[in-house]
């Protein structure tokens, strides 16, 4: 535990926010590590802390015929040779108890998606790891109940653990966020990440795909720095209108470091 629990201070103690960022899953090995060497490209350049991120499996999709993966171990390979090449933390989501001790040998932290937020077994899996654990905060709880989910991991004896806020849900297609839970989740002692892409998803549509709204990323994100958020999330693809899960959300690679500039500025200005 000791070695993921110096990766969690350095960043949490950063003086920049730090990234959590990759394409929504592991679609191949070609694109996750050409993703995976940009955003350390940019991030070195920024001195912002950074943490790669895809699932190495899709649970939560809207139709069947969603794509949910390429194999659990070819995946979870594929996530070990980045934090390897990259010398970079690594973070994957798990869906069940039995899950998380299979992800903690090839990953450095563990997310806990938001739907599963309440799952009891989950989270103290998750905290048993010893690994870092980040719980997104369900589209249908407060954030003040976010602390219950955290008292769970930490009962485990392991508090390597974030916070992240993902929207509420906003009648049966849409989501809102509500900036006030930065500052709430961060009552906890844990610190607030915030996923602005998920954010900025449209759920629940009839075609079986979720939609988006990727043109307001910036905006999110400018609002999320600006509410004292500690690091961010974003889902980035090399091209988006041919990614396999959360197209319609996630940013083009080659925005990336325009936007990083634009926060790091504003990061500094506060």
């Amino acid at each position: 535990m000791n070695n993921h629990l110096e990766s969690y201070k350095k960043l949490v103690s950063s003086n920049n926010f730090f990234l959590i960022a990759g394409p929504c899953a592991v679609e191949n090995e070609e694109i996750t590590f050409k993703t995976a060497e940009k955003i350390k490209t940019i991030c070195d350049k920024l001195a912002i802390p950074f943490v790669f991120k895809a699932s190495y499996r899709k649970a939560n999709r809207t139709s069947l015929n969603s794509f949910s993966g390429i194999g659990d171990q070819k995946a979870l390979t594929i996530l070990k040779n980045v934090k390897q090449q990259f010398k970079v933390n690594v973070v994957t989501d798990i869906h069940l108890p039995n899950e998380a001790e299979m992800a903690a040998e090839y990953v450095d932290m563990l997310q806990i998606p938001a739907f599963l937020c309440r799952q009891t077994d989950l989270l103290l899996a998750a905290g048993k790891t010893g690994k870092m654990v980040t719980v997104k905060k369900g589209q249908f709880v407060s954030a003040e109940s976010m602390a219950f989910a955290a008292e769970k991991v930490a009962s485990t004896g392991n508090k390597q653990i974030m916070l992240m806020e993902r929207g509420t849900t906003f009648g049966y297609q849409d989501l809102v966020v509500d900036f006030r839970n930065i500052p709430t989740l961060k009552k906890t002692g844990y610190p607030a990440v915030l996923d602005i892409t998920h954010s900025l998803q449209q759920p629940n549509q009839s075609s079986g795909v979720t939609g988006g709204k990727p043109e307001l990323i910036e905006t999110i994100a400018k609002a999320g720095v600006a509410a004292g958020v500690n690091g961010l999330f974003i889902e980035t693809h090399p091209d988006p209108s041919t990614a396999l899960s959360d197209g319609a959300n996630m940013l083009p690679l080659n925005q990336l470091e325009n936007l990083l500039v634009k926060l790091v500025r504003l990061k500094q200005a506060l």
